[in-house]
C-alpha cells in the first residue's frame, strides 16, 4: 500500500521565491528536480490543453528517470473529455483519441516505471442521460488498457449523482467497478465529495474553495487572489479529511492525493501539512528568507 501526495503541476512562475529559491528562478529545467526533493508524485495538467509531443514525453521520461522513485499522473486531453465525447457520433472518436493518448503518452511513462494514474476529468457539460452517456464512457474504457493502467474519472455535473446527492448513481458505480476505474473524490466548489471506492486506487483532488471566483468570470479589482485556484486551506479544513483518507489508506492499494490550489504555491504548503498530518515522511521545506510564514 502506498500513499503519495503531490501537486497538480510544478511549472508555475509565481512559485519562484515562494517555493523555488530565486537562485533557480530563471532555470525552469531545474524546477522538477527541486520539486521532487519534497514530493514523490505530480499531476500533469498540460496534457489536457495540448496533446503531448514525443519530445515532451521523452523529456518527462528523461527527467523522471534521473530523479529516481517518482511518478507522473497525466490528464486526458480535452479533445476527448470536453469535445469528442459531447458529439453524437457513431464512430467512437473519443475512444479512439483516448487510445492514441495512451499509446503516445501513457505507455512510455509506464515502460519507464514513471506512471501514476490517468485522469479522465469529464466536462461539466457532459451530463447523465441514461444509456447514451453510459455507452460513451464504456466505449472509452473498452478502448484503453484499464486492466494494465490506473484510470480514474472525475465527474463534474450533478446529474451523475444519486437522489441524495451524496454519491454517484449506482449504475455508474457499477460501470467503474466493472472496468476497475477509480471514482475521483474532489474538494472544490462545483461538486460534492463522493464516497465510494471503485478500484484498488483512491484518487483525491483539492481544487480550493473560491466559490465566488469559480462561478464568475471577473473578480473585483481590489481582489488580491490571482485566480480561482489561489486558495489556502486552513489546517482545520484539511483535518476534516484525515479520517476519510485514513479509511482509503486501509482499503486501497494506492492512494494518490493532489493539491490543485496552485496559486502562489499554496498547494505546496497544504500538501506538506497533509503529509505531516498523516505521518508521511518527507524532506523538510527550507527556511528561506523569502518564504516568511509560508514554511
Amino acid at each position: 500500500m502506498a500513499t503519495l501526495i503531490g501537486c497538480s503541476g510544478w511549472s508555475y512562475d509565481d512559485w519562484v521565491e515562494t517555493f523555488y529559491p530565486s537562485i533557480i528562478g530563471s532555470r525552469k529545467s531545474e524546477w522538477l528536480g527541486y520539486y521532487a526533493k519534497y514530493f514523490p508524485t505530480v499531476e500533469i495538467n498540460s496534457t489536457f490543453y495540448q496533446f503531448p509531443t514525443d519530445d515532451m514525453v521523452n523529456a518527462w521520461v528523461e527527467k523522471g528517470s534521473k530523479i529516481g522513485k517518482f511518478e507522473f499522473s497525466v490528464k486526458m486531453p480535452e479533445t476527448v473529455t470536453h469535445k469528442l465525447i459531447l458529439e453524437n457520433s457513431a464512430d467512437n472518436a473519443a475512444a479512439a483519441e483516448a487510445a492514441r493518448f495512451e499509446a503516445k503518452c501513457v505507455e512510455p511513462l509506464y515502460k519507464a516505471d514513471l506512471l501514476g494514474s490517468i485522469l479522465i476529468q469529464l466536462s461539466p457539460y457532459f451530463t447523465f442521460d441514461g444509456e447514451s452517456s453510459i455507452g460513451k464512457l464504456r466505449a472509452i474504457f473498452e478502448a484503453v488498457g484499464h486492466d494494465k493502467y490506473s484510470y480514474v474519472t472525475e465527474f463534474r455535473h450533478r446529474s451523475w449523482l444519486n437522489d441524495t446527492g451524496t454519491d454517484l448513481k449506482s449504475d455508474i458505480l457499477d460501470l467503474l467497478r466493472e472496468f476497475k476505474v477509480a471514482n475521483v473524490m474532489v474538494d472544490g466548489p462545483d461538486f460534492p465529495i463522493t464516497r465510494s471506492l471503485t478500484s484498488n486506487t483512491a484518487y483525491v483532488r483539492f481544487h480550493g474553495r473560491n466559490y465566488d471566483l469559480w462561478f464568475k468570470k471577473d473578480k473585483d479589482k481590489d481582489d488580491e487572489r490571482i485566480n480561482r485556484y489561489d486558495f489556502l486551506y486552513s489546517d482545520e479544513q484539511l483535518d476534516l479529511w484525515k479520517p476519510k483518507i485514513q479509511e482509503l489508506m486501509e482499503n486501497a492499494d494506492h492512494v494518490r492525493i493532489y493539491f490543485n490550489n496552485h496559486g502562489r504555491a499554496k498547494a505546496v504548503k497544504n500538501a506538506i501539512y497533509m503529509m505531516d498530518s498523516l505521518g508521511i515522511p518527507h524532506e523538510p521545506l527550507p527556511k528561506q528568507a523569502s518564504l516568511g510564514d509560508f514554511a
